[in-house]
């Protein structure tokens, strides 16, 4: 993207200061003596949550909310209720336990995590563990955090804000209506959310494994997840038995410099688009309609989308254009989940570069299929599985704005914005305006809440299990060898593929996941697992 040219140096060497002193921490705070556990009572699920299940699976699940108290170092300040629910293990003469669910975000709901990961576990696992899903604090049905009382107003407020601004106006708007926005949530977010740390998730998901029953933890957690599987087994190291984290974050980096653990993620996405366009080159025209030089190709068509504001693409329809903003998340939703298949973006790709290029378009043996996007082909990536819109409850913000602390000040995104554009043109302007731009207009007393730092490298009895693509955008491949330097008892996985998370789609590492959670079987070092399927398939 090009660079608005008006930002003096001495503002950019101000931003490399605040990032290297981005390094302290908080303590954990004191909890209150344990008390004897509530029993999680479990009961009928509501009708909805089941309807789409067939009749034999529909009585294997039982649903329940708990309640935890707000603030663990004072719970006599109220508690909120957790939502819950369970799928029963097939056989209970051999049942181990149960594993605990959750799908990343922040703010993804787990709920029914349990009839989605039936495509994700083995039938081994299905077995042998009970699966429960919830709704993390603040998050779905699990007592929301809610920044607007209307839809209206939320509306009105995302009307103001550009995802990726280009001109100093759109600049100006997006970061009053962020300060709005974290005005409105110290106004309507309640006490809860001065409460939204991972270490309180953790923390109720010590209370939750105590509530069913089980004598250690059991469980599996994408991208997001990673870090509050992390934070238990620093917390409780004692009480874990089997941790799975696939996709993980940095959680030292994460907690202690939000700016740069950013930059880093937005990294993660450059080299991610990178490795897809390599290997179209290398599958060649016959498996990858984009390839040759495909690179340029792409640069080109970013930088018209961004000067022109669209761009066409004729194997959609005649006239179908894409906006600069929808062109960069169809981009990012590609290399993070292939809501499109890659082929398919590659036919998408070539078709809109051969519309810049009648006189040259490659010459085609057959009509280019009729292509359909889902709906989801446009939206901004988060992780896997949501199961409620974001617009529901403001949990994203109230999570990373608390765990990701960030030093500098509003009027310093639009050089961070331009710095990172500079070096990570195809994702750094938008991805500078998410939470470090939301972030530091966030209310004060839920920003500098107590948030979990450290350390890192307890022992846990068993294990922990790590997972991580080599060319995951969202949480690269480096923040997995990092949490497998931190953790004090890991095993990291590595699965050579592109996308955000991997188990389901790679039989190698799914195999190796159940052997560790129903045997407690440690992979050997340096395990590497293949995806079950390629980028770009011969055809």
């Amino acid at each position: 993207m090009k660079t608005p040219p008006r930002r003096p140096l001495a503002r950019l060497i101000a931003v490399a200061a605040l990032v290297a002193g981005a390094t302290g921490g908080i303590a954990a705070p004191a909890v209150a003596a344990p008390t004897p556990p509530t029993p999680v009572a479990w009961g009928p699920c509501a009708y909805e949550d089941l309807v789409t299940l067939p009749a034999t699976e529909v009585l294997r699940y039982s649903c329940a909310r708990h309640p935890v108290p707000i603030d663990p170092a004072r719970p006599q300040r109220g508690t909120v209720e957790l939502a819950l629910m369970r799928r029963a293990a097939d056989n209970p003469d051999t049942r181990i336990g149960s594993l605990f669910l959750n799908p990343g975000g922040p703010g993804g709901s787990g709920y029914k995590l349990p009839q989605a990961m039936k495509n994700y576990l083995s039938p081994e696992v299905l077995s042998r563990f009970d699966l429960i899903g919830f709704d993390p604090r603040g998050v779905g049905r699990s007592s929301p955090v809610r920044c607007f009382t209307t839809q209206e107003d939320n509306d009105a407020l995302n009307a103001r804000i550009s995802a990726i601004p280009l001109t100093e106006e759109q600049e100006r708007s997006t970061n009053a209506a962020y300060g709005d926005y974290g005005r409105a949530c110290g106004q309507l977010g309640g006490p809860l959310l001065n409460h939204m740390s991972t270490e309180h998730v953790a923390r109720d998901l010590e209370l939750l494994r105590a509530g069913v029953g089980d004598a250690k933890l059991n469980f599996l957690g994408f991208s997001y997840g990673t870090l509050i599987g992390a934070t238990y087994a620093n917390l409780f190291p004692q009480n874990a038995r089997a941790i799975v984290l696939d996709g993980n974050v940095d959680p030292l980096l994460r907690t202690t410099n939000g700016l740069e653990y950013d930059r880093q993620r937005t990294e993660g996405f450059e080299l991610a688009l990178d490795e897809l366009l390599t290997q179209c080159d290398s599958a060649g025209p016959a498996a990858c309609a984009f390839s040759g030089d495909a690179k340029a190709k792409f640069t080109e068509l970013r930088d018209t989308a961004e000067r022109d504001g669209t761009l066409r693409f004729p194997a959609l329809s005649p006239d179908w254009r894409m906006t600069f903003e929808a062109f960069t998340n169809f981009m990012s939703t590609a290399v993070y989940n292939q809501a499109v298949e890659l082929p398919t973006v590659a036919i998408l790709l070539q078709s809109a570069y051969d519309a810049l290029h009648p006189s040259g378009a490659r010459a085609r043996t057959a009509a280019t299929p009729a292509i359909t996007l889902p709906p989801n082909a446009f939206e901004p990536s988060r992780d896997i599985l949501p199961d409620s819109p974001y617009t529901s409850d403001d949990s994203y913000s109230a999570v990373n704005c608390t765990d990701k602390p960030f030093l500098h000040w509003p009027g310093l995104v639009p050089p961070i914005a331009d710095a990172w554009d500079r070096a990570m043109p195809t994702f750094g302007r938008g991805l500078a305006w998410g939470d470090p731009g939301i972030c530091v207009q966030w209310p004060f007393a839920a920003r500098w809440a107590e948030r979990y730092t450290g350390p890192w490298n307890r022992s846990t009895p068993n294990p922990v299990l790590l997972v991580g693509n080599t060319h995951d955008p969202a949480t690269r491949y480096a923040f997995s060898q990092r949490m497998s330097t931190r953790l004090g008892n890991a095993r990291l996985v590595t699965v050579e593929a592109i996308g955000h998370t991997i188990l389901g789609r790679s039989t190698c590492a799914d195999r190796i996941a159940t052997d560790y959670l129903i045997n407690l079987a440690a992979p050997a070092k340096g395990t590497v697992c293949q995806p079950n399927e390629v980028a770009f398939p011969a055809r």
